[in-house]
């Protein structure tokens, strides 16, 4: 029979293992996140003759971090993403291989200054701008390298610059959106006051073709600048933000475009919170020979003007633009929290000539902490749609109810 260790050697085990914890921390995590959705009008109008889709997608996620004391530090974010019924049962081929969602490494200079690369999410304010879609199952990241300093203030720069794999030329023909991107991020608070500074540069490549072949690419380059600021006071938030964008359209135009908005936020005893938001986002009149249409580029839009993503979810860009007047609410009692959205939209430029009101949409929902680690979530949403909203989206037959449903349970332990 083994002897049981001695009370000696047991202490010096625990002594080696704190002191290796101090030097070095590792962590092991996981979300596994199924959502159910049912939708008669999601994103688009439902048409007259259009029945209702019901459909699971489910996002997995292994996630692996590491620091250390010199300033080190390792993320590796392995994810599945998947449609139920989408897979065989019995699966032989790589089309539904594990894909990496992040892989970074990040060391620092000295001084504040530290680097980031790899692939990584881009989080910044509220993500208008640039953000993480955390909503989408896929999320987004960038393949991008950065420059960081923390000090008195945040200071970022970042750099990304693709292509194909073929060593004789820079032509780059997607997946992604940009071939080039640079950007400045400078964040600052003042007591109560928080403000932060983007510059971005975007190039998109466009490019020529003979016989199929290409023979030239050329990059448009569109600058966005502008700047969110936030101020707390007592029980209440405000902030608001305003972005510019001008450069080259993608189809030639040039590029005159704005995002403005203001919002202010009540938190109230009982865990009761009000809000309004009002956002303005230019548009253009058909026709028009400057792209007056504001992009938010790559942030988190669903977050923004209704969740049924009617807007810049993939969609309404080089439009009419958008005034969107939003009235939310929120009440926790005991774990639960409800929420409501009510969202007025109109466009910026007249449809057809014929006004500018493209519906009113209601937002609901429900969150739930199980325990530690089991989330539940549920919501619905209801969008009543005007016939300018059906000609935008080429509805000819427009049906009377357009809705959404989910329902959403996440798993988050942590192994280690």
């Amino acid at each position: 029979m083994r002897k049981k260790p001695s009370s000696r050697k047991t202490l010096l085990m625990v002594a080696l293992l704190c002191a290796t914890s101090m030097e070095a921390q590792f962590k092991i995590s996981a979300e596994l996140r199924p959502r159910t959705e049912y939708s008669h009008g999601y994103a688009l109008p439902a048409s007259e003759d259009q029945d209702p889709s019901l459909f699971t997608t489910q996002r997995t996620r292994l996630q692996f971090a590491f620091s250390n004391q010199e300033s080190v530090k390792l993320k590796i974010v392995l994810q599945d993403v998947r449609l139920w019924g989408s897979q065989p049962q019995l699966v032989q081929n790589e089309d539904y291989a594990t894909s990496v969602h992040e892989a970074w490494g990040e060391f620092g200079l000295g001084g504040g200054f530290s680097v980031k690369a790899g692939r990584q999410e881009l989080v910044y304010d509220d993500q208008r701008i640039l953000g993480s879609v955390g909503w989408a199952q896929q999320g987004r990241t960038h393949d991008v390298a950065l420059l960081k300093y923390t000090g008195g203030f945040e200071l970022h720069l970042g750099f990304a610059h693709h292509e194909n794999d073929n060593r004789q030329n820079n032509y780059y023909f997607g997946p992604d959106a940009y071939k080039d991107l640079q950007f400045v991020w400078f964040h600052n608070s003042v007591e109560a006051l928080q403000y932060s500074i983007l510059l971005l540069n975007n190039g998109i490549p466009v490019t020529t073709f003979q016989g199929g072949n290409p023979v030239k690419q050329e990059t448009l380059y569109s600058q966005t600048l502008g700047m969110r600021v936030e101020q707390g006071y007592d029980r209440w938030r405000m902030g608001g933000h305003f972005y510019f964008q001008t450069g080259d359209s993608p189809d030639g135009r040039d590029l005159s475009a704005f995002d403005f908005a203001i919002e202010a936020h009540k938190n109230f005893e009982e865990g009761k919170k009000l809000g309004i938001r009002y956002e303005w986002i230019s548009g253009t009149e058909p026709g028009n020979a400057t792209n007056q249409s504001f992009t938010p580029l790559y942030g988190t839009n669903h977050k923004f003007n209704g969740f049924m993503d009617y807007f810049y979810v993939g969609n309404h860009l080089n439009s009419v633009g958008l005034h969107d007047l939003q009235l939310s609410g929120s009440l926790t009692t005991g774990k639960v929290t409800l929420t409501g959205d009510l969202h007025l939209f109109n466009s910026h430029k007249e449809v057809n000539n014929d006004g500018t009101y493209l519906g009113t949409e209601l937002d609901m929902g429900l969150s739930l902490p199980v325990n530690s680690i089991v989330k539940f979530a549920a919501g619905y949403s209801q969008m009543l749609a005007s016939e300018r909203l059906a000609d935008l989206r080429n509805i000819t037959n427009k049906g009377s109810l357009h809705n959404w449903a989910w329902v959403m349970v996440t798993f988050s332990p942590e192994f280690l």
